[in-house]
């Protein structure tokens, strides 16, 4: 081999960029050059944002019964929506809960948050944490400012890691913490931090805990007295999207003698308007079941809550309720009273929701119903890991990693130098890849090379997973969904730059084999 291989000195990054596959190891050319001589032809936009994703094998021919959530399910939302929420809990924080009237001068900042934050409530921080309970740093926030990373671990007792004890429970709330797991959270998590960033500029004390709940109680009051659902119904063009999809999607199981209900936490009147507006005056006939205000998740778990039916005005009837009848109204009941009047269990039941402890978690760990997950992010997410910045990125990336690795056992002055620049290197093109996803917390599936805790949950509780309920139209009713086989690391010895598939090159020489 050219050189002396005892020393990486001239392997430093900038001159590293610069090696490409030639006989000659320190032969010249781009680092950009480098990167395609990495990617296969045409990996770029691979990835189909209107795909259904498969964590478990499942065949739509088995699904005899489809069940939907309504809100951010059937039912996909407008961003205008976090606006309204934000001004309107904003306002509510200042007039019925006395906080400071400069606080109106906050408005809602659209991407600065993302679903499956946590929130320390003790410490006021909101960060992202991965599937291993560490928090990313650089993604913890209080208020609007980044916390540094010096700070978040001192906080922790010199440790990035969140002990379990203090992390969300099976729905999501922790003796400490707090995980955002619904669209509507956006909102939430911007006015907390909002708040927190005005008290903290003024020099203003106040108590975490107080804080915590007013603003959960505020944006609460949104939901809860209506307030929402008159501006959706007010403008449903301005605010519902998609509506013609979902007529496609729910007529054409139902040609194929599928059965259809749906079970939401919402009201009667506001889902048979949105309903109307998105499939027909007759949507009711589609359905076998409409369940309304069922209280998800205690829906569920707790027997306790009998159905109630509803006339066709929503008015509530007295009746006991000795069967679930097609086109009727229910509000209420349970889950167990559900399975014993209709005997729609197990596999055969597909369901669908967007917040995966609410919606999923029980039906597929206690019920043992199949589940799929609407995760409206998906769609932005795949159109960024298609751009060629985000594949030369990664690509780069992980060479670099797998050169870390395995040329560690250099410990030379120089050499120590040169695996110095490259770790600078490599943190700079994460943080670069991070930002192209959201500035301040980066991918809602990924840390820097972990899945996010929420990806965990995803993977957990769902048997699919899909930006909109319309990807259904993409595939055949009896489709088959297997998962990619995506290898353990003991399966998955080599590094990119080590790989070397009929479409994949390395730019390494054989004189350099001996140094693995």
């Amino acid at each position: 081999m050219h050189g002396d291989c005892t020393s990486l000195s001239r392997w430093r990054p900038a001159a590293l960029s610069r090696r490409v596959l030639q006989k000659d190891i320190f032969s010249l050319t781009s680092p950009l050059s480098l990167v395609l001589d990495l990617l296969p032809p045409g990996v770029c936009n691979l990835l189909n944002p209107a795909a259904i994703y498969a964590n478990n094998e499942i065949s739509l021919g088995d699904v005899e019964i489809y069940g939907f959530d309504y809100d951010y399910t059937l039912a996909q939302y407008s961003n205008l929506l976090h606006s309204m929420i934000f001004n309107t809990a904003r306002d509510i924080l200042i007039e019925q809960f006395k906080y400071p009237e400069g606080l109106g001068k906050y408005d809602y900042i659209p991407g600065f948050a993302i679903r499956g934050l946590h929130y320390d409530v003790q410490k006021s921080l909101l960060m992202k944490i991965d599937a291993f309970h560490y928090v990313q740093l650089g993604t913890a926030y209080r208020g609007l400012k980044p916390v540094p990373d010096e700070e978040v671990i001192e906080l922790y007792g010199g440790t990035q890691h969140i002990p379990l004890y203090q992390m969300s429970d099976f729905y999501g709330k922790g003796p400490s913490l707090k995980q955002f797991m619904d669209i509507f959270s956006l909102p939430e998590m911007t006015l907390l931090s909002s708040v927190i960033d005005y008290f903290i500029t003024h020099g203003i004390e106040f108590d975490q805990v107080h804080l915590y709940k007013d603003i959960s109680d505020a944006i609460r009051d949104v939901h809860v007295k209506g307030v929402m659902y008159k501006w959706i119904e007010k403008d449903m063009e301005q605010y519902i999207l998609h509506g013609d999809e979902i007529y496609a999607v729910l007529n054409r199981l139902v040609n194929h003698k599928k059965k259809l209900f749906l079970i939401t936490n919402s009201p009667f009147s506001f889902v048979d308007k949105g309903m109307k507006h998105m499939v027909g005056k007759n949507w009711r006939d589609l359905f076998d079941m409409v369940i309304v205000q069922a209280d998800k998740p205690n829906f569920f778990t707790d027997r306790r809550k009998p159905f109630r039916k509803l006339d066709d005005k929503g008015s509530l009837q007295w009746d006991k309720i000795n069967q679930l009848e097609k086109g009727k109204i229910y509000k209420e009941g349970n889950l167990f009273d559900f399975l014993r009047l209709t005997g729609w269990r197990g596999s055969k039941v597909l369901y669908f929701g967007d917040h995966l402890y609410s919606d999923l978690a029980d039906l597929m760990l206690r019920h043992g119903w199949r589940t799929g997950a609407i995760v409206p992010e998906l769609e932005t997410e795949i159109r960024i890991i298609n751009t060629e910045q985000y594949m030369h990125s990664l690509t780069w990336q992980q060479a670099l990693t797998g050169l870390l690795e395995r040329m560690q056992m250099y410990q030379d002055a120089e050499s120590k130098q040169v695996l110095l620049e490259w770790m600078k290197e490599r943190q700079e093109i994460r943080s670069l890849t991070k930002n192209l996803f959201n500035p301040q917390f980066g991918s809602i599936f990924r840390t820097f090379h972990n899945p996010t805790y929420f990806s965990r949950r995803l993977v957990r509780f769902s048997d699919i997973y899909m930006a909109s309920i319309s990807c259904l139209l993409n595939y055949d009713v009896n489709f088959t969904f297997y998962p990619r086989r995506t290898p353990l690391q003991h399966e998955a010895p080599l590094w990119m730059d080590q790989l070397c598939t009929g479409c994949m090159k390395t730019p390494f020489l054989e004189e350099m084999v001996h140094i693995r």
